[in-house]
């Protein structure tokens, strides 16, 4: 861990509202760039907080030859669907329109969400799911309710449930997008190397790359490797405390492969960079290591609710390719963990003066 003076902060002094900075509302994108892999980019020293202004085409010529490149190659589902409300003893008469934003499943047929107008879904009442044509493809029933509008919902099993999805489903656009997601988003909300199914929000870092960037970085020596992090609504959630070791995180699912875990133990034995794409493959490296306390990493599968904020020190991740955040949000607080809360927030006090786009469909930084 390096020595800046603010990232031995205490934690127990911190505030949320430390982490704030002026976002002017036209600075979020609300679309992404006409082509993917536009986007500007913010190059930031980790070491010594300088930064310069850049863009994405000029990553090959800022790692090196023997960096590792750390992809979360999650899958983005189409989650946010539309209900109608039945109650048990009146299964016949379908009532008003829901919101049902799946967040997490819990097995097979149950599924945690959130559900809006929440004060209106009781527990025992059942949700029908209609398709396009108006006949009712999908069927659940509320088991638990909890804060902020969650629910656990029991679906009636069908054939495939994600098929299922992908004919019903939209997919689950930010809240500050303001708009309704169109077709091109099925495309433009994912990234060109998803493949493991089962996010509620896009690994965004992610969102920058193309085939084409991968095959030039492979070709100047950077290797590539890929974890799977299935993202939850959590880790953007607003935080609703106010001191940031109040701060807690939901649980999200990952998983490592053998072939992941030789390459990660191996740039760590030979001294080369470990280049994270997204707080959410930091998220995982980091619990990775925290688990194995010292001991040689293995594959596999787990859950980890890590939260990353100043103080925390960083054992695998070196260099790190993010977006730009939400104010008083956890991932400003992971960044500002990793770079310094000072210099981060001066180096977004630039970026809103420069006028990057921010958050998913926005602009990026890298910090090494």
């Amino acid at each position: 861990m390096t020595g800046h003076r603010d990232k031995l902060e205490n934690l127990e002094d911190l505030r949320v509202a430390d982490f704030d900075f002026d976002l002017p509302e036209e600075l979020i994108a609300q679309q992404p760039p006409a082509e993917r892999g536009q986007s500007r980019m913010l190059v930031m020293s980790r070491t010594s907080g300088a930064f310069q202004d850049s863009s994405f085409a000029a990553l090959p010529s800022l790692l090196n030859s023997g960096d590792l490149l750390v992809l979360n190659d999650s899958r983005v589902i189409p989650a946010r669907l539309c209900a109608r409300r039945t109650l048990v003893r009146e299964r016949e008469r379908p009532t008003g329109r829901i919101e049902v934003m799946l967040t997490e499943p819990v097995d097979k047929n149950r599924w945690r969400a959130l559900v809006r107008p929440g004060r209106k879904v009781a527990i025992g009442e059942r949700l029908v799911f209609p398709a396009p044509t108006g006949e009712i493809v999908l069927e659940a029933e509320v088991l638990e309710r909890g804060h902020f509008g969650e629910r656990l919902l029991r679906f009636e099993p069908t054939d495939d449930f994600f098929a299922v999805l992908d004919r019903i489903g939209h997919m689950p656009l930010p809240p500050y997008i303001h708009r309704d997601d169109a077709a091109s988003d099925r495309e433009r909300y994912q990234t060109v190397f998803a493949h493991e199914r089962g996010s509620v929000a896009a690994p965004t870092a992610g969102l920058h790359f193309t085939h084409k960037m991968l095959q030039a970085l492979a070709a100047n020596g950077v290797e590539v490797a890929r974890i799977t992090l299935h993202v939850g609504l959590g880790t953007f959630a607003p935080l609703h405390v106010e001191r940031v070791r109040e701060v807690h995180l939901h649980r999200e699912r990952y998983t490592l492969s053998a072939s992941t875990i030789d390459a990660i133990s191996r740039a760590v034995a030979e001294g080369r960079r470990i280049v994270a794409v997204g707080t959410t493959v930091v998220r995982t490296l980091e619990s990775v290591a925290l688990r194995a306390q010292g001991s040689a990493l293995e594959p596999h599968s787990g859950e980890t609710k890590i939260f990353i904020a100043p103080g925390f020190s960083f054992r695998l991740v070196n260099a790190l390719l993010t977006n730009f955040h939400l104010p008083q949000s956890s991932l400003l607080m992971l960044v500002s963990a990793f770079a310094g809360r000072e210099r981060m927030l001066a180096a977004y006090r630039h970026a809103v003066e420069a006028r990057y786009r921010f958050f998913s469909y926005g602009d990026c930084m890298l910090i090494g």
